[in-house]
């Protein structure tokens, strides 16, 4: 921001940019499993040590070699690397591929200004060309992204090696992955000392904060709360293969649960929405951890269950959704006090919760997952009627089972009708 400053963007570019710098990271979940799949490895630790990379030749077999199957054996390891040797090159623009664009597409999909999901689209472009995914060069890249670029590899090497090594990192890349004309604004920036002050104080989040442009701030409506819940929904859903549209499947169900219920209108609403980002926690888990076919270590377990609490941490801190942060953290509580992380019972756990955990469970046991494959309708309703009463609400539980009822005749019906049809045809 301080460096769109000095170039003199007016009060709308910056707030573009002040947000394409939060979200540019929005389709980085698209690519976590195939990271983990490829690299055998843990996709947090791979993304973040991939950041002091320049793809020169000795530093890309350095890196290959230190983060590949790191918990593997060696054959593992070999078979790894070289698969990753032959195929470096389209694995590369592969992955940023999905990663960009599906960052852009979910920013369109939050109504973002075109200018922010356009920075998004170009992040991982390079001044000379070189960069992913279409090698945009010079100033056919966007400007939003030459900045966002330069910004987080100035943060990496300052997080890392400190003030000095930014700054030659920064002077070494200039003509090659940065615009010139922005390291110099950087390496005049950097000249004051307090711009550093404020950079490693513990104030920093507010002063972020007050960074943002106030002519440009905007209100929301219901109905842009309902698309940005549905934008960090696909975020979530994007991080494994096997929670492919779970968020928006549970948000259905509890949809149709509440319905039966005769809930109103506008309360409903909200339980949509707590629905669709009663997972949002997941981000912080690896996805070694979330697709790992087989049973979990106790480490792996506990972090599993930490996922309702970064839920909980990261929608307490947004006005907006602060009041379905309790959707987050207690989705995986029961009525006898067996869930986690908590244990609590049916005392504190409200009507939206019940209705997320029995939703939640329904598509859990009804779509694939790494360890085991879908299981039918009946068996799913079956097996959660055990639970219910001791660890599943009833009215809840007999409310899906109604409106998943009323969901089969209905399908029936229009299968007996189209038979006739189609023989016909």
């Amino acid at each position: 921001m301080h460096i769109g400053a000095r170039l003199q963007l007016d009060t709308s570019e910056l707030h573009d940019l002040f947000y394409m710098l939060f979200l540019k990271d929005l389709g980085c979940s698209s690519n976590a499993a195939r990271i983990c799949q490829l690299y055998a490895t843990n996709d947090h630790d791979f993304k973040r040590n991939s950041k002091t990379m320049d793809h020169s030749l000795g530093q890309i077999l350095h890196f290959v070699a230190t983060n590949t199957a790191v918990k593997s054996g060696l054959a593992t390891k070999l078979k790894t690397i070289l698969n990753i040797a032959r195929n470096s090159g389209s694995i590369t623009r592969d992955l940023i591929e999905t990663r960009c664009e599906r960052g852009a597409e979910i920013a369109r999909t939050m109504r973002f200004p075109e200018r922010v999901a356009q920075g998004i689209l170009d992040l991982d472009e390079h001044w000379d060309g070189r960069g992913h995914p279409l090698g945009r060069k010079e100033t056919d890249i966007s400007l939003m992204a030459r900045i966002a670029l330069l910004a987080q590899v100035i943060d990496v090497f300052h997080i890392t090696g400190g003030r000095q090594a930014a700054i030659n990192e920064v002077h070494r890349r200039a003509g090659t992955w940065f615009d010139p004309q922005l390291v110099s604004v950087f390496e005049a920036l950097a000249r004051d000392l307090s711009f550093w002050a404020v950079l490693e104080g513990a104030d920093i989040e507010a002063q972020v904060f007050a960074l943002e442009p106030a002519a440009h701030r905007s209100f929301v409506d219901d109905d842009l709360l309902d698309d940005i819940a549905d934008g960090f929904a696909q975020v979530v859903d994007a991080k494994s293969p096997f929670t492919s549209g779970h968020s928006k499947r549970v948000a259905l169900y509890s949809d149709m649960i509440a319905e039966e219920l005769g809930m109103e209108a506008n309360r409903k609403r909200w339980l949509v929405r707590g629905a669709l980002l009663h997972d949002i926690g997941k981000l912080g888990i690896s996805n070694e951890i979330l697709d790992k076919a087989g049973k979990l270590d106790e480490e792996e377990w506990q972090a599993m269950r930490n996922h309702p609490v970064l839920g909980q941490h990261i929608l307490s801190r947004i006005d907006a959704f602060s009041g379905i942060a309790t959707i987050a953290m207690n989705h995986h509580e029961k009525l006898n006090g067996k869930g986690y992380p908590n244990g609590i019972g049916a005392d504190e756990l409200d009507l939206e919760t019940r209705i997320v955990t029995v939703a939640d469970i329904f598509d859990a046991l009804s779509a694939d997952r790494p360890y085991r494959a879908a299981m039918p309708t009946s068996k799913a309703l079956s097996i959660m009627r055990e639970e219910v009463g001791t660890a599943l609400d009833v009215d809840c539980f007999d409310a899906l089972a109604t409106a998943i009822g009323r969901l089969e005749n209905a399908k029936e019906t229009s299968d007996d009708v189209q038979a006739p049809m189609q023989a016909i045809g």
